[in-house]
């Protein structure tokens, strides 16, 4: 099985550890991961508001370099997901657009034919993989109380992404929870692990975007959680780097970290040194 990985920035700069554990996670799932290093930034929304045929051209043109692969593109950003499906979604269902945008494309050798599946890698390994297939590898269970926090971009809206995450519900998910419990641990169920986590909202407005950060964390302690996994870089930035501000204590693992750990990989590996919250 292979994949083209759409990295996105933040897990090649901000967080590299979520690449390097996500690499590792995949090695042992058998796995075999061609990172699209000529991608460019989805956009995250803002260049979006700027300018929205520049996003769908950009983003056709990073989907153009898995379909030219014949693969998969496999996310590991909630947002890179949200903005990379949007496209496909608008090129598929409009025509007119489409033309356009390949017009721009044929200026560097690309044309958008809508050939290649999207997923973040949290669904790929669930659909292609499977839970009693994960469960194989599984060396040092979990044991431990674990608050998933799914944010908002993986899972809304429902209408973007019913196809590409198997159905789960925008409202009630429990794609995380199941793959906790085959990890052998035990997932917090908290009101919070659905709501924003205000990274977006930092620069316009950090107030709201702490307390965010902090409702959720305090949310997931109150239920006694002793670790929280989100399959979000930019949720793990923003939870990490508020929880140092607002002195919470609850380490953060990204969701290949958490795989990781219980399939036995040692932690430098997992880039766990990376982590500010542990």
């Amino acid at each position: 099985m292979k994949y083209a990985l759409y990295t996105g920035c933040t897990a090649k700069e901000s967080t590299p550890e979520l690449l390097k554990s996500t690499l590792e996670a995949a090695k042992v799932l058998g796995i075999e991961i061609e990172i699209l290093e000529e991608a460019s930034c989805c956009g995250a929304g803002h260049l979006q508001d700027f300018d929205e045929f520049l996003g769908y051209v950009l983003n056709a043109r990073n989907i153009c370099l898995a379909e030219k692969r014949g693969l998969k593109l496999v996310t590991l950003c909630n947002t890179c997901q949200l903005m990379l499906e949007n496209t496909k979604i608008k090129l598929d269902s409009d025509e007119e657009l489409r033309k356009k945008v390949n017009e721009k494309l044929k200026e560097v050798g690309y044309e958008y034919k809508g050939e290649s599946k999207i997923q973040h890698f949290l669904y790929a390994i669930l659909e292609d993989i499977g839970l009693d297939e994960i469960a194989k590898y599984v060396k040092k269970p979990l044991n431990s109380k674990i608050a998933p926090f799914y944010g908002c971009h993986i899972i809304k809206p429902s209408k973007t992404h019913d196809a590409d995450n198997l159905n789960e519900s925008s409202h009630n998910p429990d794609s995380i929870e199941k793959l906790i419990k085959v990890l052998s641990g035990e997932p917090v169920d908290y009101e919070s692990k659905i709501k924003c986590c205000g990274f977006h909202v930092d620069l316009q407005n950090e107030k709201i975007s702490k307390t965010l950060s902090k409702n959720a964390i305090e949310d997931a302690l109150n239920h006694n959680a002793q670790f929280m996994v989100t399959p979000c870089p930019l949720c793990h930035l923003n939870l990490e780097t508020k929880q140092i501000k607002n002195k919470e204590k609850l380490p953060i693992l990204h969701l290949p970290q958490l795989i990781g750990l219980a399939f036995g990989i040692d932690e430098e590996k997992l880039g766990l040194n990376h982590n500010l919250s542990l």
